[in-house]
């Protein structure tokens, strides 16, 4: 198991985004059962997609 930044999923495999996202959605912490060595690409998607949606159902209604 593997511990990192959502930052670090996204600098690998799309840096483009960065600056889409918010401060708080990279830097939350993505547990990886193998590590972020054999992370595929479609696996980051889902987890990127997956951290800002989980951001936006805690964020207060205004």
């Amino acid at each position: 198991m593997e511990t990192v930044k959502l930052s670090q999923i996204v600098m690998k495999w799309f840096p483009d985004m960065m600056s889409f996202l918010k401060q708080n959605e990279l830097n939350s912490l993505i547990v990886l059962r193998d590590g972020l060595g054999i992370l595929e690409q479609d696996d980051a998607m889902e987890i990127i997609q997956f951290s800002i949606c989980e951001h936006q159902s805690s964020a207060p209604l205004h």
